[in-house]
């Protein structure tokens, strides 16, 4: 149990932003008074410990080029400006020795770059390098204290959106980058963020047509065709997605990121063997790369060797592992430890590395809280009855929601078996809605939604029905009825019900103590900040509790609830009742949900492609000497789940 610590204790910590800044004044003067040698020794022993840091690699190229040592020179300034392209200076050298050696292309190109640099003020330039670094609040101080002085510049804009994309608000970066776009339209690389943000926010269409755009200019640009196929794959065309990544890959075979990305696309259409090979190609390019260990622990079926799990805790131990990494790979061993029935250990990596993750996020229990009681106290019975009949009347989507890791995977996989029903994914079209109505940078009190729907008209409630149903047909493939399984839109029942009344909605529910632990140990690739403390998803799960309670007594009959216990012991039952109540007649298939090919893009992908099995059900057991904070959070939730 101790061994992970052990190791962490024994390596050196990566500096604090001061003393790294102290470091590389040492360094400098080192430089300057000739004592090269001792300053790479330094550079070397910083690098080790902070392996992105361009201005140590400025620091390594003026230090070469002090030797007259111009290749290693060059090398060196290209890592840096790599890392930080905001390096003026590192620009600078490049030119003068590209041009000293006779480079005159590359020369060309660096100066191109040093003009480009050379046109912002110093406070963006500055700000560029430390969003390089990783310090982003600080960059995003200087911007905004710039922006107050001397107005709204295009590159402050670009850069706050970017900081903003990188702290998952979407919605800033999205409203910035596009405020970019229509100022500067010719701004390709503003236009391929602003294409980044809105695939992330799953408005792969939108995305499609602004990559498309810069593929006119530039059709050979491997970032925008890598974008392309993301954009592919995220609309379920996985097979002209993989086709697209395997073309890229053979061009550029160290693109490791491309190695996962194509291994999403194959495990999403079942083609395990196929995305396994993809994963270890990316972990053997790069050993601590993270998201490849995680994305062969997320395949639930893959067992790892003894020297995979060492070279993981290696991996995970080294100080200069970038935080990303660290945590994908702690998530990565606490599974591999889980399927070794070796608890203890196992349990120190998941809650290591959720509490990585929990430090990373912003999540606020409190929001949904009110959120929620705002729901309960003003969206009544008497509220949807006077606004019957709005919304749009097609009965064609099934909602299915409930907690992530509840079991809604098994029941689309049985609903999407069904000839008349089409299976998309979890679709980001109500959550987009809701928060386009709640208005910018939402708090627990300030916040119109629920309130602003008291404010909108039928004909309003039928136009964002119709909008739903129209951005969501790009999924579909031509079936009278299709899911919608956003486990999250239990958080908008009331909003569906308004937009479509003739819709279906299914309620997934698992044992919250089962539940709960489920989705502590899943790393998701985005969203569910909730779900990385113990303490944060037991309010979240009674928070649920409490709102489907409330949509089941004003909406009575709209809802069924599906107990995922109770499949596993009445599958044919329970199948029976979810088509009757979706108004579709039998069909075999759906009791052998796991023969039917279609693409899935959960973490559950591999487990509905197989026959029932009950081996999960009571897994938290193990880890119950560490759940007591679990239950006691909980509560009644323990009991009333089944009310």
């Amino acid at each position: 149990m101790n061994a992970p610590r052990a190791a962490m204790e024994s390596s050196t910590p990566p500096l604090s932003p001061a003393s790294l800044a102290l470091e590389m004044r040492r360094i400098r003067a080192l430089t300057r008074r000739g004592k090269h040698g001792e300053a790479l020794a330094a550079l070397d022993h910083l690098e080790r410990q902070h392996p992105r840091f361009g201005r140590a690699c400025e620091q390594r190229g003026y230090c070469y080029a002090s030797l007259a040592d111009a290749p290693r020179a060059i090398e060196a300034f290209r890592r840096a400006v790599t890392l930080n392209p905001a390096l003026l200076a590192s620009w600078s050298m490049l030119e003068r020795l590209h041009r000293m050696t006779g480079d005159l292309e590359n020369a060309a190109a660096a100066a191109a770059h040093v003009v480009t640099l050379k046109r912002l003020p110093p406070p963006i330039l500055e700000a560029g390098s430390l969003f390089s670094e990783g310090a982003l609040t600080a960059a995003e101080s200087l911007l905004r204290a710039y922006q107050r002085q001397a107005g709204e510049h295009i590159e402050a804009m670009r850069l706050l959106a970017r900081i903003a994309h990188r702290q998952n608000a979407l919605d800033d970066a999205e409203r910035l980058l596009r405020a970019v776009r229509e100022r500067a339209p010719t701004y390709r690389a503003a236009r391929a963020d602003y294409a980044r943000v809105l695939i992330d926010r799953q408005k792969y269409r939108d995305a499609g047509e602004e990559i498309d755009e810069l593929l006119k200019l530039d059709p050979a640009d491997r970032d925008c065709l890598a974008l392309r196929a993301a954009v592919d794959a995220g609309l379920g065309a996985h097979e002209r997605a993989i086709a697209a990544y395997r073309e890229l890959l053979a061009s550029t075979p160290g693109w490791t990121q491309l190695h996962v990305t194509l291994g999403h696309s194959l495990k999403a259409i079942g083609r395990q063997a196929e995305a396994i090979e993809r994963y270890r190609s990316a972990a053997a390019a790069r050993p601590d790369f993270g998201d490849a260990y995680w994305s062969l622990a997320n395949l639930k079926t893959y067992r790892f060797s003894r020297s995979e799990i060492e070279c993981m805790r290696a991996a995970e131990a080294a100080p200069a592992t970038q935080t990303i990494d660290r945590y994908h790979l702690c998530f990565a061993l606490g599974k591999a430890l889980e399927d070794r029935c070796e608890y203890p250990q196992s349990w120190t990596f998941y809650e290591r590395g959720n509490a990585l993750k929990h430090a990373e996020g912003r999540y606020d229990p409190q929001l949904l809280e009110t959120l929620t009681r705002k729901q309960i106290e003003g969206l009544g019975a008497d509220f949807f009855a006077a606004r019957a009949g709005a919304g749009a009347p097609d009965p064609d989507p099934i909602f299915i929601v409930g907690l992530p890791r509840s079991g809604s995977t098994l029941i689309e996989q049985i609903l999407a078996s069904h000839a008349r029903v089409d299976g998309t994914q979890e679709l980001y079209d109500i959550p987009r809605m809701a928060l386009e109505l709640q208005g910018p940078h939402p708090d627990p009190i300030g916040s119109r939604y629920p309130g602003v729907l008291a404010e909108l008209k039928p004909e309003d409630f039928r136009r964002l029905g119709e909008q739903y149903l129209a951005d969501t047909r790009a999924y579909r493939r031509g079936k009278p009825f299709f899911i919608d399984k956003m486990p999250n839109n239990f958080r908008h029942i009331g909003l569906i019900h308004l937009l479509l009344p003739n819709a279906k909605v299914i309620d997934v529910r698992r044992e919250p103590l089962a539940c709960c632990f489920s989705n502590w140990k899943q790393l998701y690739a985005g969203g569910q900040a909730f779900s990385y403390s113990l303490q944060d998803l037991a309010r979240y799960y009674r928070t649920y509790l409490d709102l489907m309670r409330h949509w089941n007594a004003v909406l009575p009959g709209s809802i069924l609830r599906v107990q995922y216990e109770d499949l596993l012991d009445d599958l044919e039952g329970s199948v029976r009742r979810i088509l009757a109540f979706c108004r579709l007649e039998p069909e075999p298939a759906c009791l052998e949900f796991y023969k039917t090919v279609r693409a899935i893009g959960t973490a559950s992908s591999e487990q509905v492609r197989k026959p029932l099995f009950r081996d999960g059900l009571l897994g938290w057991r193990h880890y119950e000497p560490w759940l007591g904070p679990l239950r006691d959070a909980l509560g009644d939730a323990v009991t009333r789940y089944r009310e």
